[in-house]
């Protein structure tokens, strides 16, 4: 089984930036991070390939930027811009086979999941 832990999660105001960081015990084909808040449902945030391709949730785009270093094991997600909405628990996913395209975001396909770190955007 393939252990992942997050890490990056904090307070910060409204406008500033975090970046969060997930370690894998061993290789996944397809990362993902996903967000849950209080009271809503697991939403996907950022997805990324084995071949480094990035998939976007309407939300992330243009302000999140995932990324991924195999010779570490580690998935990374850049957040700039943040707002109070993005205030939530983050949970890093990872997938030992190739998601289709349609579904990188869609959680009931990740095999491996992270214990989360929560982030907070005050305004």
């Amino acid at each position: 089984q393939v252990q992942l832990v997050e890490s990056g999660g904090g307070t910060v105001q409204a406008g500033r930036s975090l970046r969060l960081s997930c370690i894998s015990s061993n290789y996944a084909d397809t990362m993902a991070w996903f967000r849950q808040a209080p009271g809503k449902k697991r939403e996907g945030v950022a997805a990324v390939r084995f071949d480094g391709s990035p998939t976007y949730a309407d939300s992330a785009k243009g302000r999140f930027t995932i990324s991924r270093d195999d010779a570490k094991n580690t998935l990374y997600l850049q957040m700039s811009s943040l707002k109070p909405e993005d205030t939530a628990m983050y949970y890093c996913a990872g997938a030992r086979f190739v998601i289709s395209q349609s579904y990188l975001l869609d959680a009931d396909v990740y095999s491996d999941w992270g214990q989360g770190t929560q982030v907070t955007v005050s305004p």
